[in-house]
C-alpha cells in the first residue's frame, strides 16, 4: 500500500525543533528587489508518537519564513501558531481568553493591511504573527468577525477589499463576509445550502462571488465517534456552482458533474459569462481517507476552465492540463479580473499522499516541477527539479513591488517556492525569473533543515 511515510516522517523529523539561522547561504544572486518575507505554513504536529494515528491535515500550524534585504538571505525560521493547545504542549503561558474553536491555524498565512495573518476554515479566529513569526493573538478583524473565518481569502486591490466563503458544521448556510477598507466586516450575507458542504476555496470577480457546493458534506455520525474530520463523499448531495452578484443578493446555482473542487486560480467575468480557472479532483473524494492518516483520491488534481454562461444558464469545462498538480497562483493584482498567466506545482510526494492503494499510477507517472501557464497562447513552461525534490506551491512576487509601472509586463517578477534538496537533506528557498521560468534559478537559499510538506504562503513585501 502506499501510504502517507514520507509525510510521517517529516513530522517525526521536524516536530520538536524551531530553528533559527542569519545569513543564509545563497547559490546564485537574490535579486536586490526582494525586500520583505516569504512565508509558507503547513500542518506539523506537536507531541505526537505515533504520526499514523493522526489526520496529517491537522497538524498543528507552522510556519517557515526567510527575511529577504538588498540582496541577502537575512535570516530563516519555523515557528508553531501559538494556540492555547500548543502552548500547553511547549509549557508556555497563554496570554488572555481561549478563543472559541481554537486551533493553530495551518493552512494559509497573509499579508493585510501591516500585519500577518494565519488561516484556517471552518471555525477558528485567524492568529496574527509579528515579523519574526512569534504569535501575538487571535484576530477578530477590530471585533467585527462573528463565527468561522476560512483559509481562502480573496484580496481586490483596486476596490482594497478582504472577501471570504465561510462555513461551519453547525450551519444551515454558508456566509460571505467583505472586509472593507476600514478593516473590519462590513458586510455578511447569509447563503442557505443543504447538508453543511465543505467549501474549502471561492472565487471573486469585478461583478460576482463565485461558489462551490460539492458532495463532501458534514457528518453528524463519524463525528460523534471521533473521526477527525468528520466530513465525506455525499452521493446524495448534488454538485453544483453558484454565481451571487459581488454587492450581495440571490445566487444563481448550476448542476454540474460531480467533482471535488481543491483551489481556484482566479476568476472574471468576460461580456455575459464568468470564467473560474480552478484545480479539481475527480469524484469520488475522501476527505477523511480510509483510516485516519489524511485524505485519500482515486486520481490526481488537474487543471480545468470553467465558463458559466449566465445568459444561457449552463456551465462549460475545459481540461487545461492534465498532468498531476497542485496549488494554483495568479500574480495577486490580478485577483478578480483578467489574467494571463497563472503558476502551479507538481508534487511526486504530495500526489501520492492523496493516493488509495487502488488508485496509484506508476512511479514514472510523477515528478517534481512548477509550472508556468500562458492561457493567452494556450501553452506552458516546466521548471523541472530532481526526482525526490519536493517542490511547495509557487508564490509570484512582482519585481518592483507591490505597485509596478504601468505598463509592466504581468509576469514581470519572480516566482518563489520551497523546493528539498536530497542531496543536503533539507530545503532551499528557489528564486525563479518568471520571464525566464525553465533557465537557472536565479538564487537558491539554503536553509538549515526540512521543511515539510505545507499548505500555502505569501510574499510579505516591506511596507
Amino acid at each position: 500500500m502506499v501510504r502517507n511515510d514520507w509525510i510521517c516522517w517529516e513530522y517525526v523529523r521536524s516536530r520538536s525543533q524551531e530553528l533559527t539561522a542569519f545569513d543564509l547561504p545563497v547559490t546564485g544572486r537574490i535579486p536586490r528587489s526582494l525586500n520583505g518575507r516569504y512565508l509558507r505554513t503547513g500542518p506539523n504536529v506537536l507531541g505526537l508518537e505515533d504520526p499514523r494515528a493522526h489526520h496529517w491535515m491537522l497538524g498543528d500550524g507552522m510556519v517557515h519564513g526567510v527575511r529577504l534585504r538588498d540582496g541577502r538571505a537575512e535570516w530563516y525560521r519555523n515557528r508553531w501558531v501559538r494556540s492555547a493547545a500548543v502552548s500547553r504542549k511547549l509549557g508556555e503561558p497563554y496570554p488572555g481568553p481561549v478563543p472559541e474553536d481554537d486551533f493553530a491555524c495551518n493552512t494559509h498565512v497573509i499579508p493585510y493591511k501591516g500585519r500577518i495573518l494565519a488561516l484556517q476554515e471552518s471555525g477558528p479566529l485567524p492568529y496574527e504573527l509579528d515579523g519574526e513569526l512569534n504569535t501575538l493573538r487571535p484576530y477578530d478583524f477590530r471585533s467585527s468577525l462573528s463565527g468561522a473565518f476560512t483559509a481562502h481569502t480573496k484580496y481586490d486591490v483596486q476596490a482594497d477589499e478582504l472577501h471570504a466563503i465561510t462555513y461551519y458544521p453547525t450551519w444551515d448556510h454558508v456566509r460571505h463576509l467583505v472586509v472593507d477598507r476600514t478593516g473590519r466586516v462590513a458586510r455578511t450575507t447569509r447563503i442557505p445550502v443543504a447538508d453543511s458542504p465543505m467549501m474549502h476555496d471561492f472565487a471573486l470577480t469585478e461583478r460576482h462571488v463565485v461558489l462551490f457546493d460539492i458532495p463532501v458534506t458534514f457528518d453528524a455520525a463519524a463525528a460523534g465517534a471521533g473521526v477527525p474530520v468528520p466530513y465525506g463523499w455525499n452521493d446524495r448531495h448534488p454538485a453544483r456552482v453558484g454565481v451571487m452578484p459581488r454587492a450581495g443578493g440571490s445566487v444563481r446555482w448550476f448542476e454540474i458533474d460531480p467533482v471535488f473542487v481543491s483551489h481556484t486560480l482566479n476568476a472574471y467575468d468576460e461580456g455575459a459569462s464568468v470564467v473560474v480557472e480552478l484545480t479539481t479532483f475527480p469524484a469520488p473524494f475522501q476527505v477523511a481517507g480510509r483510516g485516519s492518516d489524511g485524505p485519500t483520491a482515486l486520481g490526481t488534481p488537474a487543471l480545468d476552465r470553467w465558463t458559466i454562461d449566465l445568459a444561457h444558464g449552463r456551465v462549460r469545462t475545459r481540461r487545461l492540463d492534465d498532468r498531476p498538480q497542485e496549488f494554483p497562483r495568479v500574480n495577486e493584482s490580478l485577483v478578480s479580473r483578467r489574467h494571463r498567466y497563472g503558476y502551479t506545482a507538481a508534487c511526486a510526494e504530495m500526489s501520492t499522499a492523496y493516493l488509495t492503494a487502488d488508485g496509484v499510477p506508476p512511479d514514472g507517472t510523477f515528478g517534481n516541477a512548477l509550472i508556468k501557464h500562458d492561457f493567452l497562447r494556450g501553452t506552458s513552461q516546466s521548471h523541472r527539479l530532481p526526482r525526490g525534490a519536493a517542490v511547495g506551491e509557487a508564490v509570484f512576487v512582482p519585481a518592483h513591488g507591490p505597485d509596478p509601472a504601468p505598463g509592466a509586463a504581468e509576469d514581470d517578477g519572480y516566482a518563489l517556492a520551497y523546493v528539498h534538496d536530497p542531496r543536503r537533506g533539507a530545503a532551499d528557498l528557489l528564486i525563479l525569473a518568471a520571464q525566464d521560468f525553465t533557465g537557472r534559478p536565479l538564487a537558491r537559499v539554503h536553509l538549515p533543515g526540512r521543511v515539510p510538506l505545507g499548505f500555502h504562503g505569501s510574499w510579505v513585501a516591506d511596507a
